[in-house]
């Protein structure tokens, strides 16, 4: 039994109802408190700030924490335990706190955090201010223990006896104040020489203190006062005079001698009589009151001693009668032993035959009492044949359905009705003695005499268990995920036939989840996939803490999950989506000890509504949306709309994949080329070229390199471009030189030209990239210094010494190299000492408005002088115009590359 049922059988619930309603009453009294003080602030009422000209004005920053500390006990009596109104709560407490450590601080440290006239702009009040709006010290450490009494008092499971304390500590500490007013003694509502706590303030605070205490009064140290017992009666007496009545007291006292009307001697001798005679009174009154409880608890006695004799005069009588029934029994035995010495012969050759059978036999007669257990009978059901003799069949042999746990028919029953032989149905268990449940399969038939009357039935039955384990286990695993015990794909699929069904046939609304853990793969790589396990598992447990009980999770497959939110909109199913994100963003996985890993999932949600055409479509929009949270930086979740222009993108780019490989396939890709010409005093007698590439579709039209890029790069293509372009472009070099260009009259030799060639990200990471290279230049024999190699500035800065470990291989092999679009990304000077490259690109968004924009050119001009300070060559990308050349021509730019120089040409092999 819980404590707390304990604990309200001697407690009145019209007293706690009374408590409560106080309590109530105290927090609304508090927030409306707060408010008319807000309110003199706004109309500049004195009477609502300060009661009284002269006195100590309550703050506006104390109004607001009383409003809210009031507003958090009333959610906290209106919650339902769970839910946004528990959340108000908590956040106003935790505003009452943070305000009241945040003053504090600003006392401590001697700061001004710009907290205090955050509302109204005051002056310094020579009353009671350390600083203009500030409230004092005590009253700034009070509305520390509220707002953590409050806290306290909010929490999933409220830790009551702890805010009663605060709130006690609080009632002094107000209290003190209250009596600095009342006996006119400053030091005690003031805070050293500046600050000092409003009359109105201590009275709130006494109102809110008393709201905590009472607003859970079965609870911690509350218990005491509304206990029914003794105890509660003499607190609930004694309290009341014992806080009233010394201050009242000491106030008429004190009162008198400022009057004159006596002198201090005699005000002292005053106190103390009038305390003596209070408390002998107090103490009369509760002897009076105990010595009647004591009178009534002695009677009670003595009719508790009363009633237990009777009760043994009972029980003595009964015991009479129970050996004279006795008695009668035995003889009956002794009556039935020798009749059954005489049947004996005729049983033992019977008994030997059932006992050698390898099934449970059970016979009983015609009434279905038993009369006949076998040795393995014995063994399933845990009776004897002793305990079990003469038993009814039901009380010894207790079958249930498996799947309901209802009570299945009797088959002894059934046979000496239908006087035929009958069987068990499927899913039967047998419960034995000891509570343990077996699968059985057992036929029961009539016992006939040679006239054919039923004199009794013989029940077979035998023990299934292992076979229906075994065909459960096969049944599970057909369809759970052995790792973590989650549905697996197929059933999940099926269960996502059922939704979509119901909502097409009743109009239900369901929502569909497509989770996918973002950093699962760090983990398998650092720490291996035994670690990969145990994070799928307890993720696993993560979200089944989040979901309903009719809720589907499943294992899809690796690191993808998958939720039916059944019965469920798509505004609610947000809701929990965001707070599984959320848990997943929270969760820490620890690998032994020793490695600590932050978690994140992108999340992919659907609508599953009458609109839904089947399965397949609605699985694949989840998938498609929740790829585009993972492209959209991950650890989001993003809902399938049919007109996102997202989906629509990624969907664009997802068929790009089939295109590409087919183009790949179809050797549908060209080589194009654009000249790189020198425009400064540097002579040069190579000439410069960039590599590019188009794709022709199955129309034949010339597709971007824009249009099919992206999709390439995303879906991990890049690497198959990369080498085919290298290929082709050494295969064809080494067959015909520069005489392939049957309509370009400047290339004429192969030895004089240099070919740039752009290289993707996924190509810089491949490691085995570079021995393709070099295999390619010994294969078409190409000279390594005709060929330079482009990467981008972003690509290179994303994995610095991988890229600087790359370029300096193929650098020492004899090729050059080029960084594209610099300024584009996280521009930096600095690592351009890591790289060691021969030629730097500048980012054509600012070459094309250089002209115009003061800005750009800045730009430009400071990326070529540390270009030629560091002795790397610098070539401006989109030069359309003569101006634009003009003007870099005018900064030192070594090369120029757009179409105001040449427009990208194909190769035109024989």
């Amino acid at each position: 039994m819980a404590i707390h049922d304990v604990q309200s059988r001697y407690q009145s619930l019209a007293l706690n109802a009374l408590f409560r309603y106080f309590s109530q009453k105290a927090s609304i009294a508090v927030a409306l408190l707060g408010c008319a003080v807000i309110v003199g602030w706004i109309k500049d009422i004195t009477i609502l700030k300060s009661i009284l000209p002269g006195w100590v004005a309550m703050k506006a920053n104390t109004a607001i924490c009383l409003i809210l500390g009031g507003i958090s006990l009333l959610l906290w009596h209106w919650q339902p335990r769970i839910g946004i109104k528990r959340n108000i709560a908590q956040a106003c407490a935790l505003l009452v706190l943070l305000i009241g450590l945040l003053t504090l601080i600003q006392y401590a440290f001697n700061l001004d955090l710009g907290i205090d006239q955050i509302f109204f702009h005051t002056s310094i009040d020579p009353l009671g201010d350390a600083a203009p709006g500030r409230m004092a010290v005590h009253t700034a450490f009070i509305f520390v223990l509220f707002g953590l009494s409050l806290l306290l008092l909010n929490l999933a499971a409220p830790k009551y006896l702890l805010a009663q304390l605060c709130a006690i500590v609080a009632f002094f500490i107000a209290g003190m104040g209250l009596l600095g007013y009342l006996y006119g003694n400053a030091l005690l509502y003031r805070f050293g020489s500046l600050t000092s706590i409003a009359v109105h303030t201590a009275v709130a605070f006494l109102l809110l203190a008393y709201g905590i205490l009472f607003a859970c009064p079965n609870r911690g140290l509350m218990v005491v006062v509304t206990s029914k017992n003794v105890g509660g009666m003499v607190a609930r007496f004694l309290l009341p005079t014992a806080i009233v009545f010394p201050p009242l007291m000491c106030w008429l006292v004190l009162s008198g001698y400022r009057m004159q009307i006596y002198t201090a001697e005699f005000g002292l001798c005053a106190l103390s009589i009038l305390n003596i005679l209070v408390f002998v009174i107090l103490i009369w009154w509760n002897a009076r009151s105990l010595n009647v409880i004591d009178r009534q608890r002695q009677r009670s006695q003595t009719a508790l001693k009363k009633a237990n004799e009777k009760l043994e005069q009972r029980v003595f009588s009964r015991t009479k009668e129970l050996l004279r029934t006795l008695g009668r029994l035995k003889e009956e035995i002794a009556e039935r032993e020798s009749v059954e010495q005489a049947l004996f012969q005729e049983k033992e050759l019977a008994l030997v035959t059932l006992q050698s059978i390898g099934d449970g036999v059970i016979t009983t007669d015609a009434t279905g009492s038993i009369k006949y257990l076998n040795p393995v009978a014995e063994f399933l059901t845990g009776w004897s044949l002793t305990e079990a003799l003469g038993l009814p069949l039901t009380q010894v042999f207790r079958i249930s359905n498996e799947i309901t746990h209802q009570a299945a028919e009797n088959p002894v029953a059934k046979v000496l009705h239908s006087g035929a032989i009958v069987g068990l149905a499927n899913h039967t268990v047998l419960i034995t003695r000891d509570g343990a449940e077996l699968s059985i399969e057992d036929c029961a038939a009539p016992i006939r005499t040679s006239e054919g009357q039923i004199i009794g039935v013989v029940l077979v039955f035998r023990d299934v268990t292992q076979n229906r384990n075994l065909a459960r286990l096969l049944s599970w695993q057909a369809s759970h995920d052995v790792l973590t015990g989650l549905v697996n794909r197929r059933e999940f699929e099926n269960r996502l036939i059922q939704a979509v069904t119901s909502a097409q046939s009743t109009k239900e609304q369901h929502a569909l989840c497509y989770l996918d853990l973002d950093q699962f793969k760090i983990v398998n790589d650092t720490c291996g996939h035994v670690a990969g396990d145990e994070l799928l598992c307890q993720v696993a447990s993560l979200f089944q803490t989040y979901l309903r009980s009719y809720d589907t999770l499943a294992r899809l497959g690796g690191d993808e999950f998958g939720i039916i939110l059944n019965d469920c909109s798509l505004e609610a199913a947000l809701l929990i989506a965001n707070q599984l994100r959320e848990a997943a963003q929270k969760f820490r996985f620890v690998w032994k000890q020793e490695k600590i890993f932050n978690l994140t999932v992108s999340i992919g949600l659907v609508a599953i509504n009458a609109d839904t055409d089947n399965t397949n479509t609605a699985l694949s929009a989840a998938d498609a949306a929740c790829y585009v949270a993972k492209n959209q930086g991950s650890n989001r979740i993003h809902v399938y709309q049919a007109n996102d222009l997202d989906l629509v993108k990624q969907r664009g780019e997802m068929q790009w994949v089939g295109r590409i490989t087919q183009a790949l396939e179809d050797n549908r890709f060209r080589l194009y080329y654009q000249s790189i010409v020198p425009v400064s005093q540097t002579y040069s007698l190579t000439e410069h070229y960039e590599v590019l590439l188009r794709l022709i579709d199955e129309t034949g039209e010339v597709v971007s390199p824009m249009a099919f890029i992206p999709a390439a790069e995303r879906y991990n293509l890049m690497q198959t471009i990369d080498r085919w372009v290298i290929h082709t472009f050494f295969a064809n070099l080494a067959r015909y030189g520069n005489s392939q260009w049957y309509d370009s009259r400047s290339l004429k030799h192969s030895h004089g030209s240099l070919y740039t060639i752009n290289l993707s990200g996924a190509s810089i990471n491949d490691d085995q990239f570079i021995d393709f290279v070099c295999e390619q230049f010994l294969l078409y024999k190409i000279p390594p210094s005709a060929i330079c190699f482009e990467i981008t500035e972003t690509v290179a800065i994303k994995n610095l010494g991988k890229a600087a470990g790359f370029i300096r291989s193929l650098k020492e092999f004899g090729c050059y190299f080029a960084l594209d679009d610099f300024g584009s990304g996280m521009s930096s000077f600095a690592y351009l000492k890591n790289l060691p490259v021969d030629y730097l690109k500048i980012d054509g968004s600012f070459v094309k408005h250089i002209v115009e924009e003061p800005i750009n050119l800045a730009m430009v001009d400071a990326i070529n002088k540390i270009g030629q300070v560091m002795g790397l060559q610098t070539i401006a990308e989109f030069v359309e115009n003569k101006a634009v050349l003009e003007v870099i021509q005018s900064l030192g730019v070594n090369y120029a590359q757009g179409y105001g120089i040449a427009r990208p040409r194909p190769f035109r092999f024989k």
